[in-house]
């Protein structure tokens, strides 16, 4: 046979398999409405595992591992059709319905905010860009910010939870597991630190350098100049502000924002000495309750995988490529005390209006062992 002849075969085979393929979705479908009648869940992995071992059971032996991925791929295709079709209970979908009936609401432009550190902290920089009005309590620490909210004594918190230079904010992403909490909006602000000090101190006097620990990785090459200073990390830029005014000393500096500097009445000695021109940390806003704001674009969850599960994340991450969601953020961290287990944060862009995203944060929550929908919010 000629190639085009070969060709115009395979087409009339591939037209036959639409055809066939469309016949499967609709007995899916009627599938689908068999299990909201009876209660039974949409996932049935044995009946998955049947399947794969009668398609295979007569094929030739460098034919099964083709034939079982093909399945593995409709398999998940199926359930995303299901997914976008089932109705699931769940206790999240039931807050996910309640908050939606509330509406998107308009962002409030005045409220009461936790933020870590001290007064000239990068994240009262960042709530004060928020909020119109920002009543601002300061908290030792990201620990205290979470618990401020969930008790009720700040309406939302500020938290940092990632740079474009010096990565992930590993102890806020720690935290996210201890805590409950929905972020309801995200905000970019560009970070330009200082080296500030006391009056009189000259750049040769420098002996010691205060700071984040996140501010001084985003500011390495720049350090490189003071070999035999003393890198001292604070748990807050602003903190290591304070530190140095209150110490008095004229051989520290600290590294910190220009409103800290002028809040505190340090003298500049250097700005913007990050090594990189187009460095932003990401702050996130976080509440107690489910909210949704107006033109919210992102969700963020987290999720364990099944462990010893050949090929699970590439399952999980075709749910979200089949129902054309763009991820936007994939990030792994070690799950403490448990081995060799991660947990996985997912950031991407979607309406959680539409039914089909809904259906599959409830199908997600009902099939793994831990799953937590971290907010739909606007991100700017």
């Amino acid at each position: 046979m000629q190639l085009d002849e070969i060709r115009k075969s395979i087409d009339s085979v591939d037209d036959k398999i639409v055809e066939l393929y469309k016949e499967r979705m609709s007995l899916v479908k009627q599938v689908v409405e068999a299990k909201k009648q009876s209660g039974k869940a949409t996932f049935d992995p044995d009946r998955e595992k049947n399947i794969l071992l009668r398609v295979t059971e007569n094929a030739d032996a460098d034919m099964e591992i083709y034939i079982k991925r093909l399945f593995e791929t409709m398999f998940e295709t199926s359930k995303a059709y299901q997914t976008a079709n089932a109705e699931e209970f769940s206790e999240l979908g039931e807050k996910i319905d309640g908050a939606l009936k509330a509406g998107m609401k308009k962002f409030p432009n005045r409220a009461k905010i936790a933020c870590q550190g001290v007064a000239g902290a990068y994240s009262g920089i960042a709530a004060d860009r928020m909020f119109e009005l920002a009543d601002i309590s300061y908290f030792k620490n990201f620990d205290g910010v979470f618990g401020a909210v969930e008790k009720g004594f700040c309406k939302y918190g500020v938290l940092p939870i990632e740079n474009s230079t010096a990565g992930s904010v590993n102890s806020v992403y720690d935290l996210m597991k201890k805590h409950k909490f929905y972020i309801v909006k995200s905000l970019r602000v560009a970070i330009n630190h200082n080296l500030v000090v006391n009056k009189d101190t000259n750049l040769s006097d420098i002996k010691e350098i205060f700071s984040h620990e996140q501010a001084l990785n985003q500011c390495k090459k720049y350090l490189e100049q003071f070999p035999l200073a003393k890198i001292t990390p604070c748990s807050n830029t602003a903190v290591a502000s304070k530190m140095l005014i209150d110490s008095g000393r004229r051989d520290v500096a600290a590294i910190c924002s220009r409103e800290c500097a002028d809040l505190y009445g340090l003298k500049i000695l250097q700005n913007n000495i990050q090594d990189s021109d187009n460095n932003y940390t990401r702050f996130i806003l976080i509440a107690k309750d489910v909210e949704f704001y107006e033109n919210a674009n992102k969700i963020s969850i987290m999720t364990t995988l099944p462990q010893n599960s050949a090929g699970s994340l590439n399952k999980l991450l075709s749910k979200f490529s089949n129902l054309g969601i763009n991820l936007t953020k994939l990030e792994s961290r070690p799950i403490v005390g448990s081995g060799f287990e991660f947990m996985f944060y997912f950031d991407f862009e979607c309406d959680i209006r539409e039914k089909s995203v809904k259906n599959l944060l409830v199908e997600l929550d009902n099939s793994t062992e831990q799953f937590a929908f971290l907010g739909a919010y606007c991100e700017n």
